[in-house]
C-alpha cells in the first residue's frame, strides 16, 4: 500500500467511525435537516433496540430559521420550526410511538446537541447506561466526541447514515467529499482546543 493510501485509511477510519450496535437505554439523534439518520434511529427503535429515542436541535446557528428537510422533500414536506420537529416526524412516519420521543428543541450546534441531551435525560431521572448514536457518516467522530464527552459514563454504539454521497468508501473522490471530511478532521482540533482549556481550568 502506498503512503497515499494509508494516509487516507488514517483519516477515514478516525473521521467514519460505526460499530456493532447492542441493546441500550436511549438513541440519540443529533440534530440535522437529513432524515436518514431519524429513520435509522427508527428502525433501531423497533427492532426494540432501545426504550426512548432524544433527537436535539433547534436549527443552525448560522441560521435564523429550520430550511425545512435536505433530502426526501416529498416525504417529509412539511413546515417545522425546529429540527426537533422535524426529527420528530421523521421518527413518527417510521412507527416511533410518540411517547417514546423525549424533546430538546434548543441547541443550535453538536456540542449543544450533547449539552442539552444530558440536560434532558438528567431531568427525567434516566441513566444512560448504554446508548446509541444516530449520526451522519462524515460526522460520526465529532458526534461521538461530544457526546461522551457529557455522558463519561455511558458506553456508546455508533450507527452512522450516508448522506450527500460522503461516504468512508468514497469521500475522497469528489471535492464536496474533500472538503466536508477535511473540515471535520479540522473542528475536531479546533474546536476540542477550546473544550480542553476550558476543561484544563477547572
Amino acid at each position: 500500500m502506498c503512503m497515499y493510501e494509508r494516509f487516507l485509511d488514517q483519516i477515514t477510519d478516525f473521521i467514519f467511525v460505526e460499530t456493532a450496535v447492542e441493546q441500550a437505554d436511549m438513541i440519540f439523534v443529533p440534530g440535522n435537516g437529513y432524515p436518514q439518520m431519524a429513520e435509522r434511529a427508527a428502525g433501531l427503535w423497533r427492532q426494540g433496540m432501545a426504550p426512548y429515542v432524544l433527537p436535539s436541535g433547534r436549527y443552525s446557528i448560522c441560521e435564523e430559521r429550520f430550511a425545512g428537510a435536505a433530502d426526501k422533500k416529498d416525504a417529509y414536506a412539511g413546515d417545522y420550526g425546529t429540527e426537533w420537529e422535524f426529527l420528530r416526524e421523521v421518527l413518527l412516519k417510521n412507527g416511533v410511538d410518540e411517547r417514546c420521543i423525549l424533546k430538546e428543541d434548543r441547541a443550535s450546534y453538536t456540542y449543544e446537541n450533547a449539552i442539552y441531551s444530558r440536560q434532558v435525560t438528567d431531568a427525567q431521572g434516566l441513566k444512560i447506561q448504554k446508548a446509541i448514536l444516530c449520526c451522519k457518516s462524515y460526522h460520526a467522530r465529532r458526534c461521538l466526541l461530544y457526546y461522551q464527552l457529557l455522558f463519561p459514563e455511558t458506553e456508546f454504539y455508533v450507527a452512522p447514515s450516508e448522506t450527500e454521497g460522503i461516504g468512508r468508501s468514497s469521500w475522497y473522490r469528489t471535492e464536496l467529499g474533500i472538503q466536508t471530511v477535511l473540515g471535520e478532521l479540522e473542528r475536531c482540533g479546533g474546536q476540542f482546543h477550546q473544550i480542553i482549556g476550558d476543561l484544563e481550568r477547572v
